[in-house]
């Protein structure tokens, strides 16, 4: 059977909907290769379980790369594939959006904290 999407967000948000996915691809666009305890750190609120999950649907779509170092302990580490590199421009605008968005809640007197700016993240990796 064909599979019908109504509008092109919807095949979008099929390979990269839901909480974690986005954030998981975001900080993958700004510091390149991740080892999956430092995704835990970076995504505290994100489960061990959650996490795998999540990174094999990505890999399975082809938006990131797994690669494993045959080492004691074991080494994995995960990338952006070039197809998921595509996603940069629309990555980027969501957590511009985001931001602005927050800003927002701020002004309309919600107590809201943003923990790191999307060019704070930028910036820490140029200084490296």
């Amino acid at each position: 059977m064909k599979k019908v999407y109504n509008i092109g967000v919807e095949a979008t948000l099929e390979v990269i909907g839901g909480k974690w996915k986005p954030i998981i691809l975001c900080h993958l666009n700004h510091h390149g290769k991740i080892r999956t305890n430092e995704f835990r750190r970076l995504i505290p609120g994100i489960s061990q379980k959650m996490l795998t999950t999540q990174l094999r649907e990505l890999e399975h779509s082809g938006l990131i790369n797994r690669k494993v170092f045959n080492q004691v302990p074991p080494k994995v580490e995960y990338s952006l594939t070039a197809y998921g590199h595509e996603m940069d421009p629309v990555l980027n605008l969501l957590c511009t959006w985001g931001e602005n968005h927050i800003e927002k809640l701020i002004d309309n007197g919600e107590d809201v904290l943003l923990m790191q700016r999307d060019e704070d993240i930028a910036v820490d990796l140029l200084s490296q």
